[in-house]
């Protein structure tokens, strides 16, 4: 299928990718997510990308919608109690900045088929992430002492950022749960501080993306791109607004339940 007539061109898919991200949107902001774990298996099943065009296509809207998701959420967490907890962001980056740039290095060099069984299998550990990684009742208490905090979590961002790269995704899946238990932070505070890390990890993996060829999708795709970004945007808004109405104690199970059929429906793609 060729750039001219690739279906994300017509005037219909634009009005299914934008109701799409909105959908996509309204989930993430709810839990503090940018919602690109569920955008990628849509990319791919859906509208039919080959799977490392879908995830620089993925990458490249999530940059957007994060970048976006963070003042959306500053009425529940301000940026000055943001700042006041800058080593935490400080520590993670110090990991996550090279495992992104590793990350999207190795994605670009592994055979399609390849790539549709790394992405299915990491969905897999997102969802299993998702069910049990997100605690909502966190102990205020960090998991480990200095020094030893500080290795731990340059370690867990080095292999979020990877995860993150070759998803194409802003990593908060991976990166709340860490920060709950590694750094004691609340949820909501979590939430807030993994898009302050997501998205200097996302520019490395961007930037790295944009040595290779497959990187032309997002010239060739630029109004479906902004589009779905755009439906992204307004329902991560949306979904900031309804932050905690749903109880994750059913938000979580649901979203957990849609990436392990994704999982499976990318697995089976050819």
């Amino acid at each position: 299928m060729t750039a001219t007539d690739h279906p994300a061109k017509s005037r219909s898919s634009k009005v299914a990718a934008f109701a799409a991200g909105c959908i996509i949107g309204i989930f993430g902001g709810m839990i503090g997510l940018g919602g690109a774990e569920f955008r990628l298996p849509i990319l791919i099943g859906f509208f039919s990308f080959p799977a490392l065009e879908a995830v620089i296509l993925n990458k490249a809207m999530s940059l957007i919608v994060v970048a976006f998701a963070l003042p959306f959420r500053a009425s529940a967490v301000p940026f000055s109690e943001l700042a006041s907890h800058w080593p935490i962001i400080v520590n993670l980056l110090a990991g996550s900045i090279a495992g992104a740039w590793l990350g999207a290095g190795w994605a670009t060099r592994l055979r399609s088929e390849s790539l549709y069984k790394v992405i299915a299998l990491l969905l897999v550990m997102i969802a299993v992430v998702l069910l049990l990684g997100h605690d909502p009742n966190g102990t205020g208490r960090p998991l480990f002492d200095m020094p030893l905090q500080v290795f731990v979590g340059i370690g867990a961002g080095f292999a979020i950022g990877i995860v993150a790269a070759i998803l194409g995704v802003a990593g908060g899946e991976l990166l709340i749960p860490t920060i709950v238990l590694l750094f004691g932070a609340d949820i909501k505070l979590a939430g807030s501080l993994s898009l302050a890390v997501s998205l200097p990890t996302m520019i490395a993996a961007f930037a790295r993306y944009s040595r290779d060829g497959s990187f032309s999708v997002l010239g060739r795709n630029r109004s479906f791109a902004i589009t779905m970004a755009a439906g992204s945007i307004v329902g991560a808004f949306i979904g900031g607004q309804l932050l905690g109405v749903v109880p994750n104690e059913f938000l979580l199970p649901f979203l957990a339940i849609l990436l392990l059929l994704s999982a499976v429906k990318v697995w089976r793609h050819t």
